[in-house]
């Protein structure tokens, strides 16, 4: 079996250096270690992490019975409120938030500072949307779909400025544009999805297209890696989601010879070469 390894599935740039910043603390032999959410959507570097001593903390409930330690902030960052409150809590805190992420809230904080409204494209249950929601000031709305967009009911008057979770898909990212376009507001886009997601869903997208079948490995949670499966799903009639080998069931034909394989930003590169092994020697 011939098999296709997208050049840059796994790990991105943000969720390298969220996970080195955890792995350097236990390896400074620091105790008590946490972080605010888990460091990146991937069960298995969480699980690997909780057995070396990192807690997890779910909310800022959690924190107030915490006196001494290290928080580290997840990749995908957390709410305005949240970072204040960490930054006051006596605890050592270590920023992890995706430098790309830190952006997004910036630009968020500047534009709604200045009197404009937020239109924020991406999923509003991410973690890491709602930091970006909670750094605007004014009107703030959040459309996940292009479809949502056409339902979206603003005042037409305002400016909005128009960001992107960086993990959206990019081509449904330019359909929303097109429909606010069409509807009359007054936008000023910031194209906010990282090189990193458009270079992975561009190499998705054509590698799925020309395979027998097509692997995305990817945490439950993981956003950007389902993503990745909507856009292989689409080219590719036998797409396999998986978190890892254990998951992997393949059923393919015997005239199948070519198989893709990609990975969302989360996903090791050791589950990546566990998969691609297997493949080729067992098919």
């Amino acid at each position: 079996m011939e098999v296709i390894v997208a050049e840059h599935a796994g790990f991105c740039f943000g969720v390298t250096k969220a996970v080195d910043t955890v792995y350097d603390q236990i390896r400074d032999k620091k105790t008590n270690i946490y972080t605010f959410g888990p460091i990146i959507h991937n069960e298995t570097v969480v699980g690997d992490l909780e057995k070396k001593g990192v807690k997890v903390i779910e909310n800022i409930e959690d924190l107030s019975g915490i006196k001494e330690g290290t928080v580290i902030i997840r990749s995908h960052g957390v709410t305005k409120q949240i970072h204040e409150m960490l930054t006051n809590s006596g605890l050592e805190v270590i920023d992890a938030t995706c430098p790309f992420v830190k952006r997004i809230h910036r630009i968020v904080e500047e534009e709604s500072g200045k009197g404009k409204g937020i239109i924020v494209v991406g999923s509003g249950n991410h973690p890491e949307v709602e930091g970006i929601v909670s750094y605007a000031t004014g009107p703030v709305f959040v459309i996940d779909s292009p479809q949502m967009a056409e339902q979206m009911r603003a005042d037409k008057e305002t400016e909005y400025t128009v960001v992107s979770q960086t993990t959206f898909n990019k081509n449904k990212f330019q359909e929303t544009i097109e429909i606010l376009n069409n509807y009359g507001y007054n936008i000023n886009i910031v194209n906010t999805i990282c090189n990193a997601t458009d270079e992975r869903q561009s190499e998705a997208e054509e590698i799925s297209s020309k395979v027998d079948a097509m692997i995305v490995i990817g945490g439950a949670h993981s956003s950007n890696s389902r993503k990745l499966y909507e856009i292989c799903s689409r080219r590719c009639e036998n797409t396999y989601f998986i978190q890892t080998l254990e998951d992997l069931h393949l059923n393919l034909d015997k005239s199948a010879t070519l198989v893709g394989i990609t990975a969302g930003a989360s996903t090791p590169k050791n589950i990546i070469e566990e998969v691609q092994n297997y493949v080729r020697t067992n098919f």
